[in-house]
C-alpha cells in the first residue's frame, strides 16, 4: 500500500487523480528500472511516499539521485514514489527482485491502489527476452507495446499514427498448432499478469518494451526512455543527442563504473 513521506505539519496525502503511473517490471536486464531512473531524475522528481509491500525482497541504500553531499546520504527503500503534478505524473520505482509466488498478491494491491488514488493509466516499462522471439516478432524494430481494451480506445490511434508495433501473439504449440495464439513475454516478470488483470478490471494500461539481452543495458534503456517520450513527451526531443536529453542519476556512476562514457556525466 501507498505510505506518504512525512514532511511534518502534518500534510495531506498528494493527490494522484488525473495522473498517469508511471513504472517498470522487474524484467530482462532490469530496463524498465534503468529507464524510470532517467525519467525520475531527468524531471527533477519529488519523493512523496513509499510503496509498503512484503512481496519484494526488503533493501536500502542512500539516495541514488544525490546532486549534492547534503542529500546524498538519504536512505532509499525497495519501492518509492515520486511525483511531478505540473505534468501530472507519478512513478512508483522498484529497486529490487519478487519474491517467490507473490506476482499475484503484488499485482492486485497495486492495482487496488490504481483504483482508490484514481490515476487515469498506468504505463508498465518492460523488457522480454532477445533469443526467444519467433520469425516475425525478429522483423523490424525490437521495440513493442500493449494496450489493455479500455486504453486502446483513447489512445490506440495514436499508436498508429506513430506507427508502433503492437506485441504479437505466438502459437500456443508451436510445430503442432499454429493457429492457437497467445500472449508470451518471457523474461517479463509481472508484465503478462499485470497485463492481463488490467484487461480483465477495466484499468487503462499501456505496456512498453524492448526485446533485449542481459549485459550492459544501458543502450536499451535509452532506446525505452525514447520511445516513451515519442508518446508522452516528458522532455522536449528536438536535441539529436541521447546523452545530453537524458540526466544520468548519480547512483549510475557507482553500479556501472567506467562503462559510461565521460560524456554523459
Amino acid at each position: 500500500m501507498f505510505i506518504p513521506c512525512d514532511r511534518g505539519g502534518g500534510s495531506a496525502a498528494p493527490d494522484f487523480q488525473g495522473f498517469t503511473l508511471l513504472m517498470p517490471a522487474v524484467s530482462v536486464g532490469n530496463v524498465g528500472q534503468l529507464a524510470i531512473d532517467l525519467v525520475i531524475s531527468t524531471l527533477d522528481m519529488t519523493k512523496v511516499g513509499y510503496f509498503y509491500t512484503d512481496c519484494l525482497v526488503p533493501m536500502v541504500g542512500n539516495n541514488p539521485y544525490a546532486t549534492a553531499e547534503e542529500n546524498s546520504m538519504e536512505l532509499s527503500i525497495n519501492a518509492e514514489v515520486y511525483s511531478l503534478p505540473s505534468k501530472k505524473l507519478v512513478v512508483l520505482q522498484i529497486r529490487s527482485p519478487f519474491i517467490k509466488n507473490k506476482y499475484r498478491p503484488f499485482c492486485e494491491t497495486l492495482l487496488s491502489w490504481v483504483k482508490s488514488s484514481k490515476c487515469a493509466r498506468v504505463v508498465l516499462l518492460s523488457s522480454s527476452h532477445a533469443y526467444q522471439r519467433d520469425d516475425e516478432q525478429l522483423l523490424g524494430t525490437p521495440l513493442r507495446y500493449l494496450l489493455t481494451p479500455d486504453l486502446e480506445k483513447a489512445v490506440g490511434g495514436r499508436m498508429k499514427e506513430l506507427n508502433w508495433k503492437e506485441m504479437e501473439k505466438v502459437a500456443a504449440y508451436p510445430g503442432i498448432n499454429n493457429t492457437d495464439k497467445v500472449l508470451h513475454i518471457p523474461g517479463g516478470g509481472i508484465t503478462k499478469l499485470l497485463f492481463t488483470e488490467s484487461c480483465s478490471e477495466g484499468i487503462q494500461m499501456a505496456v512498453l518494451l524492448k526485446f533485449c539481452s542481459e549485459g550492459d543495458n544501458i543502450p536499451d534503456a535509452f532506446v525505452l526512455v525514447n520511445y516513451l517520450n515519442e508518446w508522452l513527451q516528458l522532455i522536449k526531443s528536438e536535441v539529436s543527442t541521447v546523452s545530453s536529453k537524458w540526466k544520468i542519476p548519480s547512483s549510475w556512476r557507482l553500479l556501472f563504473g567506467n562503462g559510461l562514457p565521460p560524456a554523459l556525466f
